[in-house]
């Protein structure tokens, strides 16, 4: 596996910061772009682990952080899910610019809701997969609850997500809103393979089911027993990694 650093400008003109990982042995097979869990980042354990077992795989995989995170540019305060989606499109397009067009979509968390979205927009993909992901952007609004007020009435807030602080401000709120059905999930038209746990004690299963509802075929679910909602453990990882390469093959 060859691993690189690349940067690549999104929509806004930020510059976002990305590895690429890549069979270490000839041509890639086909490439993946992979949308971290929210307010994490590509260098999350699961994100990585399934970038290198892919990779192993022969299949090439960008992972990303997304504006304001990690090492890219950007106010983490002035992006919202919309923007996420845009960060995928510019990310897509870097891929098919300087090596190949992105064929298959991962997304872990609400990274899985935001590939959902993207997808729509990307010609060159043709398999998505999904982990531990709800059906709604809306679904995170939860996390907010205890600022919400606060957050309309001033128009932001300082807020503390996985033990760490950010400024939210209002217009994150307010496109949340604008995603709060999975409907457009029936729009996709691109395999779809969800993986989820029912063991998941932050996105309850219930939301895999929510989405297996609202696509349409070929769609798959496979269960991650005993999984945690990060995927901790690397065996989960790798399996997520082993089970995307046997299923993308019908595809890719």
């Amino acid at each position: 596996m060859t691993r690189s650093k690349v940067e690549f400008a999104n929509a806004q003109g930020h510059d976002l910061a990305g590895l690429l990982e890549l069979p270490d042995q000839g041509e890639p097979r086909a490439m993946a772009l992979f949308a971290h869990c929210f307010t994490c980042g590509k260098d999350i354990a699961a994100a990585s682990r399934i970038g290198r077992a892919l990779a192993k795989h022969g299949i090439g995989v960008l992972r990303f952080d997304f504006t304001g995170l990690g090492s890219s540019d950007g106010d983490f305060g002035n992006t919202n899910f919309s923007s996420n989606i845009e960060d995928l499109l510019s990310a897509g397009e870097f891929l098919g610019e300087h090596y190949e067009a992105p064929r298959m979509i991962i997304g872990h968390s609400l990274g899985g809701a935001a590939v959902l979205a993207a997808a729509q927009r990307m010609k060159s993909v043709e398999a998505v997969a999904t982990i531990g992901a709800p059906s709604t952007a809306h679904h995170i609004e939860h996390l907010f609850e205890g600022k919400a007020a606060e957050i309309r009435e001033a128009g932001e807030a300082e807020v503390t997500l996985a033990g760490r602080r950010f400024n939210v401000k209002s217009q994150m709120l307010e496109d949340l809103e604008q995603w709060n059905t999975p409907d457009h999930i029936g729009n996709l038209k691109k395999a779809l393979i969800i993986f989820h746990s029912p063991a998941d004690q932050v996105v309850n299963i219930n939301e895999a089911a929510a989405i297996y509802q609202a696509a349409r075929h070929p769609k798959s679910f496979i269960s991650l027993d005993n999984a945690d909602h990060l995927l901790s453990k690397a065996v989960d990882a790798e399996y997520v990694a082993d089970m995307l390469v046997a299923w993308s093959s019908r595809y890719l």
